[in-house]
């Protein structure tokens, strides 16, 4: 994630961590022989105490939860301790699928919408959010699919995580998108048939952003551009400790339609947060994310 720090005259840039240390991720990996059960249940309790270290980002979950839920008091702390515990859960699961692919389908419960991936084999962008295991979404959703999926990735998430989580291959290529060509890069791939996997619920601070904080509205213009539908797509952990995928269907973006289609995203992804609040993983002020 970029950083989020302000200069004078700077642009406003994203909110930045420094927990994208390999130690963590070795750990995520050794935990990875565990049975799935046990597993799943050490890293929620690894978790819930992770944020008494963090209380920066403790206390601006918690303000989101507010906001979105209502909850105050113990409900509110409750919810807070599940958000970082259910971030956990789903990092886990992240590292033990990246390194072992074939463990995959065992995670996955119901697709709904599978007869939208049936039934479409032409280029897509595939739009998905900081909701649930996400980057799980991706693979999945590259096994269902006989096209290569192109994934945007920040640059710096890029060099950092490659050796954990940034692998090419399995049909899956991970595109910077800081890189100057990146725009003709994507187009150029969905113009093959192709598809691309970007994230929708964070701005840059640029113009490719529009007044419904935080969310950017490039998407919808490279899917006008490129004339191919945006598909919603969602991957969230269930009681049972499986996931659901959940695939909406296509929409087709006009010209002069793309802010249209951003509320109408906005709304989509609104349902979703109100009914798994505490896997929506934003540890940030998200109603001002670029401190302004």
């Amino acid at each position: 994630m970029e950083s989020s720090a302000l200069t004078e005259g700077a642009r406003p840039q994203w909110y930045a961590h420094g927990y994208n240390r390999p130690e963590l991720y070795r750990l995520a990996a050794a935990m990875g022989w565990l049975p799935r059960r046990l597993r799943l249940s050490l890293a929620r309790r690894l978790g819930r105490l992770a944020q008494s270290f963090l209380p920066a980002e403790r206390a601006v979950t918690r303000k989101t939860l507010s906001v979105m839920t209502g909850a105050t008091g113990r409900r509110l702390d409750e919810l807070t301790a599940e958000v970082f515990g259910e971030f956990a859960m789903c990092f886990s699961d992240l590292i033990t699928a990246s390194r072992r692919p074939a463990r995959i389908g065992s995670y996955l419960g119901a697709i709904h919408g599978r007869e939208l991936l049936n039934g479409f084999d032409g280029a897509l962008i595939s739009l998905t959010a900081h909701v649930g295991n996400w980057e799980l979404a991706g693979r999945l959703l590259a096994q269902h699919s006989a096209r290569t999926t192109h994934v945007v990735v920040a640059v710096e998430e890029a060099r950092a995580l490659e050796r954990w989580l940034r692998r090419d291959g399995s049909g899956l290529r991970f595109v910077p998108r800081s890189h100057p060509t990146v725009s003709l890069t994507l187009i150029a791939a969905l113009r093959r048939g192709e598809a691309v996997a970007l994230q929708g619920d964070r701005a840059l601070g640029n113009r490719g952003d529009v007044l419904v904080p935080p969310f950017p509205v490039g998407p919808f213009h490279l899917a006008r551009a490129a004339a191919v539908p945006v598909v919603p797509a969602f991957c969230t952990l269930d009681v049972d400790g499986r996931y659901v995928l959940r695939v909406l269907s296509p929409v087709k973006i006009t010209r002069g339609g793309e802010e249209e289609a951003l509320v109408a995203w906005v709304g989509t992804l609104e349902s979703i947060v109100a009914e798994k609040p505490t896997q929506w993983f934003n540890f940030f002020d998200v109603w001002n994310p670029f401190g302004l």
